[in-house]
């Protein structure tokens, strides 16, 4: 009987723990669940680009930007107003929206091995009622019917390729001498749309695409530290760390986040990785935006003057505007009319050699862009390294001799490659100044060790867990 009694009493004492843990464990769950809540709507907050958290840090970079005539607070609240809604509008308009380029070439340095995971990797073949008038040709060789259906449909996918010699009117052909191709070749040329193959992740990875940049930098662009480089050389260098800067954000920008539901949006882990956690990439970044500005705004005379005839009147004088409003604007000539000086690089007596060494090297890289793996990769490569071709040209003469009296010269696609990686860039400024800080705060609440709430109820959980070991009946 007595037995008995303790026994009950034990089963008792149990069930009281028992329900006394269960009803811990409850509030401990519904604790922790409230505080991962409260860190989502942070984090969904952080992810705002209008955040008050990120307006006491907006400029993290400040004062000149090295090597430049500008300040970085002067370059964002310009390009943001003024420069990125033009360049915007202008590529959007025909004459820039369709690139020569030729994208079947054998890579001279080894064996084309990449891979792409995705279709937005490749390009096809559109109707011809995606061109306007000026850039048909009468037949298109080599193409079948079923040629002419683009992927699924999709925007994205979607390019158009045809040659035609009447859409350089008013343009001369000439070769670039700082970039491999030869521009003067139409053969196995072929027009691409640009809207419609936008620069964005195609899931090129692996050691196909690390071996280019390890290429452009080990063997083209050594990585330099200070007094180690001369400033022609350390220019080149800072150049193609910008440049390759842009690339990223825009891979990072425009991001398959789920392949199963299609669904596209911002990488901002991929963007500081790559990116935002390494200042030195992010100065260069300016670097070369105000560097490619400084062309443009350098050639104006020329770009002025120049034809942009593609058929359509309309746009065509809507291009033209465009183009003067960008050259001289008010807010750029008042603000930043200088943005990067020239006239102190190939000084001294080995300026023609270091001149023309430095053209090789920018010639090998642009050759690089022939073993990019990927076709859409490899588009907006060439494209980029032939705008940046094209600003060299501009600022340095067109070979390694210096030629100031003679006149400018650009051919067509230059200029469509020139105006092109400018707004690539100015994009790319634009969302470092105003997605940046969001991006860095985000990582550094996840960087850090869990703490505050969780822990506390963490540490609650543990001891109660403890105390209900020790003191349950037996």
């Amino acid at each position: 009987m007595v037995e008995e009694m303790i026994s009950e009493k034990n089963r008792s004492g149990k069930k009281k723990w028992g329900f006394g843990l269960i009803g811990a464990l409850i509030a401990i769950l519904l604790a922790i669940s409230l505080t991962s809540m409260h860190s989502q709507k942070i984090s969904i907050l952080l992810n705002n680009h209008k955040s008050c958290l990120c307006s006491e840090d907006s400029h993290k970079y400040t004062g000149m930007v090295e090597d430049c005539c500008c300040d970085y607070e002067t370059v964002d609240s310009l390009n943001e107003a003024a420069l990125n809604p033009l360049l915007q509008d202008l590529v959007k308009t025909p004459f820039f929206r369709y690139f020569k380029v030729k994208l079947w070439c054998d890579c001279p340095f080894w064996p084309d091995d990449g891979m792409c995971k995705l279709r937005d990797c490749s390009v096809c073949e559109c109707p011809d009622n995606e061109f306007p008038e000026a850039f048909k040709k009468p037949s298109r060789r080599g193409l079948s019917s079923d040629d002419l259906v683009c992927q699924e449909g999709k925007a994205h996918s979607t390019v158009d390729r045809t040659l035609d010699a009447k859409a350089f009117r008013g343009w001369i052909e000439i070769d670039n001498p700082w970039t491999h191709e030869d521009e003067t070749d139409n053969s196995e040329m072929t027009y691409v749309n640009l809207q419609l193959n936008p620069e964005r992740y195609t899931g090129y990875t692996g050691p196909s695409a690390r071996r280019i940049w390890d290429a452009i930098y080990s063997e083209n662009c050594p990585k330099y530290s200070n007094g180690e480089m001369c400033q022609e050389k350390k220019v080149l260098y800072k150049l193609i760390s910008g440049l390759h800067s842009s690339i990223s954000i825009h891979i990072a920008a425009d991001y398959l986040l789920d392949e199963t539901t299609n669904q596209w949006g911002e990488n901002l882990k991929l963007m500081y990785d790559r990116v935002l956690r390494y200042p030195d990439r992010v100065r260069n970044l300016y670097f070369t935006f105000l560097f490619v500005l400084r062309a443009v705004t350098k050639a104006a005379d020329y770009l002025e003057q120049a034809e942009y005839d593609t058929g359509n009147h309309a746009e065509d004088l809507k291009a033209q505007s465009l183009m003067r409003q960008l050259l001289y604007n008010p807010k750029l000539q008042a603000a930043c009319p200088l943005p990067f000086d020239e006239a102190k690089l190939w000084q001294g007596q080995s300026g023609p050699e270091l001149k023309q060494q430095i053209q090789k090297q920018f010639r090998n890289i642009s050759a690089l862009m022939d073993c990019v793996g990927c076709e859409k990769c490899r588009l907006w490569g060439k494209l980029q390294v032939l705008g940046l071709g094209t600003a060299l040209k501009i600022l340095f003469s067109v070979d390694g001799e210096n030629q100031k009296h003679q006149p400018l010269q650009l051919q067509r696609n230059e200029v469509i490659a020139l105006v092109n990686l400018l707004n690539r860039l100015s994009e790319s400024v634009k969302f470092v100044h105003t997605v940046g800080p969001s991006a860095e705060n985000i990582m550094a609440l996840v960087s850090k060790p869990r703490s505050g709430n969780y822990a506390s109820w963490l540490t609650v959980w543990h001891s109660l867990a403890g105390l209900w070991l020790r003191k349950m009946p037996l």
